[in-house]
């Protein structure tokens, strides 16, 4: 199954998905937690380790994987596919938008096809998401670009996915898949 899961920032949506890939997977696949935060200043190291805290007794394996989520490979468990929980797309758009190496202008086709890449090996996969777009402040070219990227992979995973829910204020709201 394949699952997105959309909210603002402090929405609630990173405990609804890690407690929803739980409730979804019995973990005989393993489970594992793709880490999109590029640590590049102090907030960031603060909001990695607060993650990381909350999730430290729920029997995930944290991968880093910053770029080139379509080369990632996940081993399987005693032949069984994984669960994956990967938080955050915002994150892995500016990584792949920004950073030397990226996609660049083919952002929305590189994480796409990183996320084909891993529907192919899992057997449940929640991918977390960031509504940024309804602040209605302008913002430079650069940054409206990386809004549309992101615009248009959350589009694109909506339209693919089993199941879309958004988390207001920390209840969720199923948009598709009656999932709740």
């Amino acid at each position: 199954m394949f699952v997105v899961v959309t909210g603002g920032s402090g929405s609630g949506k990173s405990e609804f998905s890690e407690n929803l890939l739980l409730r979804m997977d019995e973990g005989k696949g393993g489970r594992f937690y793709l880490a999109t935060m590029f640590p590049f200043d102090e907030e960031s190291l603060r909001r990695i380790e607060r993650h990381r805290e909350m999730r430290k007794d729920k029997g995930f394996t944290t991968v880093e994987c910053y770029t080139g989520l379509n080369s990632l490979l996940l081993p399987a468990v005693k032949g069984k596919k994984p669960s994956v929980l990967l938080e955050c797309m915002s994150n892995l758009t500016a990584n792949e938008f920004y950073q030397e190496g990226g996609a660049g202008v083919r952002t929305p086709e590189a994480v796409m096809e990183g996320i084909r890449n891993l529907r192919a090996q899992t057997d449940h996969l929640v991918v977390v998401s960031n509504e940024v777009f309804s602040d209605g402040v302008s913002y430079d070219a650069s940054t409206e670009a990386y809004k549309k990227a992101l615009g248009e992979i959350n589009r694109r995973m909506a339209a693919e996915s089993d199941a879309l829910i958004e988390v207001v204020y920390s209840i969720p709201v199923c948009h598709k898949g009656g999932l709740l």
